[in-house]
């Protein structure tokens, strides 16, 4: 079980590790965390679907590190296990690509893999994994990728993956220092929105949606952000917002609600306060709120023939006015009539054919770390499919997406 404090995974470093089966990888994660994450083993193919630890790493802090199954894995379950590799991918934040200095068959598809992560922009480190009788071999592995790298974002390390000398271990670290992502994880959620000694006023309606006995991952993240940038945060449910309102000396200089209350909290608020919620807060803390905004816009272009694909991180069991499978689809079918297909997908169930469709909704992604959302979105452009967020178009639909502040 997590401990009640801990960093949640979608907010912490993801560091995937790569290369060819047997190259060292999971001996590399072994020595990198202490501890015996990944089980290992002549056998290829025995690491199957990505493992997943989280820990604090000096001087990186919290992260992610994802064991992944082998480039090359010829095995009979060989590909259903790259397909969990390639979801790693789009997760990585920072890439490890091993290679190994006693695989005589070339290096092509780790500088192929190096060369997918520069394209992504994500920094990769090449780690040489050494043998005690290959290090001639290794030198010149070593000063080949140097060669062929040659990008400010990718360094090279040799190691022995499967006995690391300390200054080793120390060499890795230190290089993963540097090429940790600028500003990774130094924007606040509220953005601009807040300052010192604010009053923040935060509406959560607490119906059937609403895990009974405690708070969504977005309200908590956004609480404790506000505590420590010295705000006071007011907490009401939508039914005791006018209460609270009218016990206040002064309007709230923000109001964050829940998107599927915009209309009534819009209507009730005081004029001076500036209102928003937590969805369109994720649209731009995980995703591109301005490409999501021009999302919303082709709205007006759906009839009762298009097809939308709404994209929710959860997994939870349906409820009976699930935002995402009922609300969403009911504001849209009403709008553009019942023949209007809305196909629903959770967790990382996310479809390759995106071309289908003639708008995709996603969440707010707090189950995701942002490069993940980013992936689905750069996905979408590519196809040249519009992309929005459950928040931006309810605004939209609601009518107050030029009212809302992000």
């Amino acid at each position: 079980m997590a401990e009640i404090n801990s960093t949640p995974n979608a907010n912490r470093l993801h560091i995937g590790i790569f290369g060819k089966t047997n190259s060292g990888k999971s001996s590399l994660i072994n020595a990198i965390t202490g501890q015996e994450v990944s089980i290992v083993s002549d056998v290829p193919g025995t690491t199957t679907d990505p493992v997943y630890k989280a820990m604090e790493i000096s001087p990186l802090g919290p992260c992610v590190l994802i064991d992944t199954a082998g480039l090359a894995d010829d095995t009979a379950l060989g590909e259903k296990r790259l397909e969990k590799t390639r979801l790693a991918m789009d997760r990585t934040d920072l890439a490890v690509i091993v290679f190994s200095d006693i695989d005589k068959t070339g290096h092509k598809q780790e500088i192929a893999l190096a060369d997918f992560f520069k394209n992504k922009k994500v920094p990769v480190l090449c780690a040489v994994n050494s043998f005690d009788d290959g290090k001639d071999s290794a030198d010149s592995l070593l000063a080949d990728i140097r060669k062929k790298i040659n990008n400010d974002q990718t360094e090279a390390v040799m190691i022995n993956c499967h006995q690391p000398a300390k200054p080793e271990l120390e060499n890795v670290r230190v290089a993963l220092a540097r090429l940790m992502p600028e500003n990774y994880d130094k924007e606040f959620i509220t953005g601009s929105l807040v300052a010192e000694d604010d009053v923040v006023l935060l509406v959560m309606p607490q119906d059937i949606q609403a895990p009974k006995r405690r708070l969504i991952l977005p309200q908590v993240q956004t609480i404790r952000e506000l505590l420590d940038r010295k705000c006071t945060v007011i907490c009401t449910t939508v039914d005791k917002m006018e209460t609270t309102l009218n016990g206040l000396k002064k309007a709230p200089g923000l109001i964050i609600t829940d998107s599927q209350a915009f209309k009534y909290v819009y209507e009730h608020k005081p004029t001076e306060s500036r209102l928003t919620s937590f969805s369109v807060l994720f649209a731009a803390y995980k995703g591109d709120l301005a490409y999501y905004i021009d999302g919303a816009k082709v709205i007006e272009r759906l009839d009762e023939s298009s097809r939308v694909l709404i994209a929710e991180c959860c997994t939870h069991a349906p409820l009976t006015e699930d935002i995402g499978r009922v609300k969403l689809p009911r504001l849209l079918r009403k709008r553009f009539g019942d023949g209007l297909r809305v196909d629903v997908v959770s967790g990382t169930d996310f479809p390759t054919d995106l071309d289908k469709y003639d708008l995709i909704i996603q969440c707010g992604g707090c189950m995701f770390n942002r490069q993940y959302v980013l992936s689905r979105i750069q996905m979408a452009k590519g196809m040249g499919v519009p992309m929005s967020n459950y928040g931006v178009v309810i605004a939209y639909l609601t009518g107050i997406l030029d009212k809302i502040v992000a």
